[in-house]
């Protein structure tokens, strides 16, 4: 029997000729995530708040690069972005995130990480999915684990703030996303599929971000001792965005407790494969953001 061997982005298929639009690109995952593509031949677009770094980090990506302002906490900046689309996109990369920051709400007044995890990609996606042409890939984490599922009365936890409770639901519905986007995707008899990826523990700095001190400074000795680099985990996420696999699925490392690893299809709870909760979420997210799924359905 044959010794298996890793998967790494050496082994991405040659992306000549296509456009992959990455957002939160200018560090950590999505900047490794877009210099592998761009390694691969693919034309990057950086898609991100601050257009200065974006620019410092679109010179460190090889081949084709541009950089676009997106602010995922601004549905207006959401709207602006859409618009000013012109052209294909074969990979719509779903990756920047706030992690455990202090209690905030978006520009539109939501919760800061549902707000931008969820809410922001919600729109983004909706307003450009006619351009995609092959993947629409939504970054999640193993902290969906830690809810039971979405908080239906009050997704903006109005009250007692828990940051790490409000980023796990920002991550369930992540997964509930690309299930109900796969599911509209087939019914409107669509090509281009829907997957989730999530990096393991990838040290980034996103963890900087925490609004308890004590909490961002255990998670700097975590990226030092336990966790895995930020090119390792961008590899489940490029591993979603160019292999065959089915429509839904989710990608994470293959170690224990997918902590570190190579990429492969890992599961979810049961809260997260909810379908009826997929669709629901669907709903209140187009209440909220105004914003609706474009494509009807074949007849």
């Amino acid at each position: 029997m044959g010794v298996m061997t890793r998967w790494t982005s050496d082994q991405l298929p040659n992306l000549a000729g296509k456009t992959a639009v990455i957002t939160g690109a200018n560090s950590g995952l999505g900047l490794e995530t877009a210099q592998a593509l761009g390694r691969a031949g693919a034309h990057v677009v950086l898609a991100v708040r601050n257009v200065a770094k974006g620019e410092q980090a679109a010179g460190s990506v090889p081949g084709s690069a541009e950089v676009r302002r997106l602010d995922l906490g601004d549905l207006a900046s959401v709207r602006e972005f859409a618009e000013a689309w012109d052209g294909e996109i074969a990979v719509l990369i779903n990756n920047a995130g706030v992690m455990f920051p202090p209690e905030g709400l978006t520009r539109d007044g939501f919760e800061i990480q549902f707000g931008t995890n969820h809410l922001g990609h919600f729109a983004l996606t909706n307003l450009l999915i006619d351009h995609v042409t092959d993947r629409v890939v939504t970054l999640s984490s193993s902290m969906h684990r830690a809810v039971r599922g979405i908080r239906w009365e009050d997704p903006n936890f109005t009250g007692a703030y828990d940051p790490q409770k409000a980023y796990g639901q920002s991550k369930l519905a992540n997964l509930l996303f690309t299930l109900e986007l796969q599911r509209r995707l087939s019914e409107a008899g669509s090509a281009v599929r829907a997957t989730a990826a999530h990096p393991g523990y990838a040290a980034t700095n996103l963890q900087s971000h925490a609004g308890n001190s004590l909490l961002r400074r255990l998670m700097a000795v975590g990226n030092l001792i336990a966790a895995q680099t930020a090119q390792a985990g961008a590899l489940p996420t490029l591993f979603a965005a160019t292999q065959d696999i089915p429509g839904a699925s989710y990608v994470g490392p293959d170690g224990p407790f997918e902590l570190r690893g190579s990429p492969t299809l890992v599961g979810r709870t049961q809260a997260a494969s909810d379908p009826e909760a997929a669709q629901r979420l669907w709903t209140l997210s187009e209440h909220l953001t105004g914003i609706t799924f474009p494509m009807t359905e074949k007849s």
